[in-house]
């Protein structure tokens, strides 16, 4: 590692951590990735899950051969106000957890820890589809929801370091149970979990309307996934696209209640689902339309897809290493 005024220009370790997979790139100050690694995460072990960041740090590093900035992690939890313990993980086993310590100990490299969403909405801020706003929300969609806030070119963390935390509002009074613990999270109905829940419902319902599905799965419901309904809405089947937009509707609500409490100027959907493209963010605008509290007399946010892809999570977390580096 280099140290002082020469860090700006070096690359960072970027590593995103998500419900299914630890993903880590080499990226340069430009926000470009120049090397990319990635393990499986062991979501019930806290140790396992360290192990494999540590990993897909020590490959990238190896590989790479030159000296780096520091190591920024973006992982799905609750982070603190300093951000270094994961206050709590619905989709990992982190509670209470002292990531960015334990990492430091693991790895002898600075560190910088924090949300992934986080990570990505500073991504798509310095490199992407929200560069140049004011005020930019992202909103992540895979296993669950995820977001964050850029506003007068910061990242917003609040009070306590859990704002952005809008896949778990309350949107159906006691709707689907979520690992979060509460009913009627927002993530429960827009988002990859979410699309295949519908999916399954509706197979086990109306197995005849759905029989393009259940032949992806031997005839088995209960194995419908999100990506397999994406792959079919993909190659057209009428029941897949109209999953595809009901989630497209109530990703289009959700932003229409966030537009009335933060007013932001751009809204960016990133993760899996967003690969969905026009399929899922047309049916959003078109609800955003319809939900807008004023519309008629009021600008709304523009509603656009990331820029960077599944990259976003990584990159933004290498370049927040770099600027946070001693």
């Amino acid at each position: 590692m280099a140290a002082g005024s020469d860090l700006a220009g070096l690359p960072a370790l970027g590593v995103d951590v998500g419900g299914t997979k630890v993903a880590g790139g080499v990226v340069a100050p430009d926000g470009t990735v120049l090397e990319t690694a990635r393990r499986s995460t062991p979501t019930a072990s806290v140790g396992e899950t360290e192990a494999a960041v540590a990993a897909v740090v020590e490959e990238l590093a190896g590989r790479h051969g030159g000296p780096l900035a520091a190591v920024g992690v973006g992982a799905a939890g609750w982070f603190d106000r300093a951000g270094d313990v994961v206050l709590f993980s619905p989709h990992l086993a982190w509670r209470h957890s002292t990531l960015r310590r334990d990492l430091v100990a693991r790895l002898q490299r600075p560190v910088w820890v924090g949300n992934d969403a986080d990570a990505a909405a500073w991504a798509e801020y310095r490199f992407g589809a929200a560069r140049g706003a004011e005020l930019a929300l992202c909103i992540t969609l895979g296993t669950g929801i995820g977001g964050g806030i850029v506003a007068d070119g910061r990242l917003q963390r609040g009070a306590h370091g859990v704002a952005g935390e809008w896949g778990h509002m309350r949107v159906v009074p006691d709707g689907r149970l979520c690992p979060c613990g509460n009913r009627g999270c927002w993530e429960q109905y827009a988002s990859g979990s979410a699309l295949g829940t519908t999916a399954r419902q509706v197979a086990t319902r109306s197995p005849a309307a759905a029989a393009r599905l259940l032949d992806r799965v031997a005839g088995d419901a209960a194995r419908l996934t999100g990506e397999d309904v994406a792959r079919a809405a993909a190659e057209g089947d009428p029941v897949a696209l109209s999953l595809v937009s009901d989630v497209g509707e109530w990703l289009g609500q959700g932003i229409a209640d966030l537009a009335a409490v933060l007013d932001p100027d751009v809204v960016v959907i990133g993760g899996g689902v967003s690969v969905l493209g026009e399929m899922v963010l047309r049916p959003a605008r078109e609800r955003l339309d319809r939900a807008l509290p004023g519309r008629g007399f009021r600008p709304g946010p523009r509603v656009v897809g990331a820029a960077l892809g599944a990259q976003a999570g990584l990159v933004g977390a290498a370049d927040l290493a770099r600027r946070v580096a001693p």
